[in-house]
């Protein structure tokens, strides 16, 4: 009975790594557009380039979808208060 266990146990993983798991893909880093980009500027003026940082209802995407470095997207959340504030981005979508 133990040696049928393991033999299913051997048989199973017999083509894929030990630490393989489908549930789990590894899923590549994305690069930081301002660290990549040394001529890329964050300008609070501008509301064509902080566009791609907010989502469609008005908030701030977090670094998982940007892509941004802490600091970065911590610059990118001042630049994106600071243009709310003076009515270059709206709060909220509608």
């Amino acid at each position: 009975m133990a040696d049928k266990r393991n033999n299913k146990k051997n048989n199973r993983n017999n083509n894929m790594d030990d630490d393989f798991n489908p549930r789990f893909k590894k899923i590549r880093k994305k690069a930081c557009p301002l660290c990549s980009d040394k001529n890329f500027v964050l300008d609070y003026k501008n509301a064509e380039q902080l566009k791609k940082f907010i989502n469609d209802k008005g908030k701030i995407l977090p670094r998982r979808a940007t892509g941004a470095c802490a600091k970065h997207q911590r610059d990118i959340t001042i630049a994106v208060k600071r243009a709310r504030q003076i009515a270059v981005l709206p709060y909220t979508q509608e």
